[in-house]
Order: structure tokens, then sequence, then C-alpha cells
């Protein structure tokens, strides 16, 4: 019985030119070209190449940055800092410092000149536990200036203070 069977299946005829794409070649020559695609469009988008062509405006607050750059920043000199740093060594370790604070206009100059013992106490509270370790390299002076910046708005409010700017400083 099995022979009758087999003679009386169909039988399929293949073509060579007839052969479908198998899964693994559609994923990888459709499927992964299209993802790409997308994800470099999103990316474009999301960093802003195609604000020119969809007609996006720069946001309000992009516009304000421009305009207060271009106003003359006002200085405030304060007298020298020197403190003793926290040194568990024998040895004491001193830093001297001269800093300039920039200013957000001219009326901050008063208010700053008014709560100046109140500034100085704050950066000396804040110096006098700073180790030398913590001042090595530029990422310990970037959290210096974060630090002292952050000290200083909250000393003068409501005056505001843009930059601490380092002139000079010697550890010792």
């Amino acid at each position: 019985m099995p022979e009758d069977v087999a003679e009386s299946a169909p039988e399929i005829e293949v073509k060579p030119g007839s052969k479908r794409f198998s899964g693994k070649k559609l994923v990888l020559f459709v499927v992964a070209p299209v993802l790409l695609l997308l994800l470099v469009a999103g990316g474009g988008y999301f960093m802003g190449m195609f604000d020119g062509l969809l007609g996006v405006e720069p946001a309000a607050g992009e516009g304000e940055q421009a305009a207060a750059e271009s106003e003359p920043s006002i200085f405030f000199e304060l007298p020298e800092l020197l403190v003793n740093l926290n040194s568990s060594g024998k040895k004491a370790a001193f830093l001297k410092m001269s800093v300039s604070l920039e200013l957000a206009d001219e009326e901050a100059r008063g208010q700053v000149e008014a709560m100046l013992p109140r500034l100085i106490d704050q950066f000396q509270v804040y110096l006098r536990e700073l180790r030398p370790e913590d001042l090595k390299g530029s990422a310990g002076l970037y959290r210096m200036r974060e630090e002292l910046l952050l000290r200083a708005n909250e000393a003068v409010k409501p005056a505001q203070v843009k930059d601490v700017l380092f002139k000079e400083m010697l550890v010792q």
C-alpha cells in the first residue's frame, strides 16, 4: 500500500528562480536597515539637526541666554583669603587664594558689599574643612568652584552671583 500512496501523490516542481527569502535573510536585508534608518533619524531629530527643515524656533531660554552673554560683566574682588586646611599629619597645610565674583547686575555689587562679612565667613568655614587632596586636579577645583558659588549665592540673597573666578591659588 505504501507504493500506491507514493504513486498517487502529486508532484511538486521547484523552479530555481522562484525561491523565497528565508527568515534570517529577511531580517538581515529588510528589517535591520529600516531599524537603522529610524535610529539615525531619531538621533538627528533629538540633536536638533532637523530644526531648520521643520521650522522649529529656538526656545525662549536660549534667546535670553544669548542676550545675557552680550551684556558686560560686573566683577567684585574679594579680599585675599588665607586658611589652614584640614590635614591629618603633623605638618599644617595652608591655602592662599584670590577670588573674583561675577555678578548679574550693578545692583548686586551694593548687596554683596553689604553682606561681605557673611560671604567671607561662608567661604572660610568651607575652605577650612578641605584637605589638600581635595584640591588636586581639575575635578577638585571644579567642585570647589561649585561649592563656593552655591555658598556665595546663599550668603548674598537676593543678589545673584553668576560665577566664581580664581585669580590666584597657592596650597602650601
